[in-house]
């Protein structure tokens, strides 16, 4: 990989540009210019000696619903591309993921709202799995997950509420982390819950991850070291997370746990889980939270909201009627319907 923060991001945007990849759905708003003199700036610091740290001139991304100055904040929705003022200063994590040297290349695409663990976006497209282009890349922080795994950047902050950094880093091969819900300040985010949302990061490293974490925390970056297994004791959790485990996803989970073989490995039956499935009946906490935020919206123009996050909010108005089968997380697999394949709309670059 080149040493150079420009030579980085001429390869991002190029990869971006072209026609033949993911770019125009994954990226949904590209900086080429304000990334380019960030690069800039980012190696001639570096030239100097006066690196603002580990961070500075790395190429990331960030999801559509982070504020950035002078910019409507999407959340990956048409209707409020249109109805929404420009922000009148970033979003706390832009603001310091910027001081800290990061070159931001492009705001990525991701389900309406965040409201969804499957990807999938009507309105701008939805981008295709870096395995399969065929098939869903998980959400909510869709395009972030796709960017990475493409080589756009080398980390992409997104948001996760449940699920919604873990699942699409999952289906796309790469590194997504939850971090404590007030770990990291939301201000500027677009809300999906307010008890529940959270700003982590995915990249091809759980070190990269790390790095994100403790800036956007407002840590001082520290180095992360490997840790043996044999002094790890694992506990693998049995029933609800492995019932009705399809023949694929069967042998590539007892692959996995045979790489974790020198660990001190047990199974455990965790109560909680079935106190999960009872809680989230009736939905659980983020569609009421998502109702009470967008309800005014919803009333004025409901119809131009994709049909399946508005059928999840809408939900909670009735009163909370049961979810379907596995639904409940605001990021669940199964959030926005089953669509194993993706639709075949195609964004237009801005």
């Amino acid at each position: 990989m080149s040493t150079s923060s420009r030579d980085r991001l001429e390869q991002a945007l190029a990869r971006i540009a072209d026609p033949s990849g993911e770019g125009a759905r994954s990226c949904l708003t590209v900086y080429a210019d304000t990334a380019r003199k960030a690069a800039d700036a980012a190696d001639a610091r570096k030239s100097a000696g006066k690196s603002h740290g580990p961070l500075d001139g790395v190429v990331i991304t960030i999801k559509d619903l982070f504020d950035v100055a002078g910019e409507v904040t999407r959340a990956g929705s048409k209707v409020l591309a249109a109805r929404g003022r420009p922000a009148t200063s970033d979003a706390a994590v832009v603001t310091r993921l910027r001081a800290a040297g990061a070159v931001i290349a492009a705001k990525t695409n991701m389900t309406e709202f965040a409201f969804s663990g499957v990807g999938y976006n009507p309105h701008f497209g939805t981008p295709g799995n870096p395995a399969d282009r065929a098939r869903i890349p998980g959400g909510s922080s869709s395009g972030g997950a796709v960017a990475v795994a493409d080589g756009i950047g080398a980390i992409a902050i997104g948001t996760d509420t449940g699920g919604s950094t873990r699942i699409p880093a999952a289906l796309c091969g790469i590194v997504g982390f939850k971090p404590t819900a007030k770990r990291v300040p939301t201000t500027g985010a677009y809300p999906l819950s307010y008890t529940l949302d959270s700003i982590g990061p995915m990249a091809n490293s759980v070190a990269d991850c790390a790095l994100a974490d403790a800036v956007m925390a407002g840590e001082t970056p520290q180095p992360v070291e490997p840790v043996g297994l044999d002094n790890v004791k694992i506990g693998l959790a049995q029933g609800l997370v492995l019932d009705r485990m399809d023949d694929i996803v069967a042998p590539a989970f007892a692959q996995a746990i045979g790489k974790l073989k020198t660990a001190k490995l047990s199974d455990v039956s965790l109560r909680g889980l079935d106190l999960m499935t009872r809680a989230n009946e009736r939905g659980g906490l983020a569609p009421p939270e998502a109702f009470a935020i967008h309800r005014d919206l919803l009333a004025a123009d409901g119809d131009g909201v994709d049909p399946l996050v508005r059928g999840r909010i809408m939900r909670a108005a009735a009163g909370g009627k049961p979810a379907r089968s596995g639904g409940g997380s605001a990021g669940g697999p199964s959030s926005g319907g089953r669509r194993c394949r993706r639709g075949a709309h195609r964004a237009r670059p801005q």
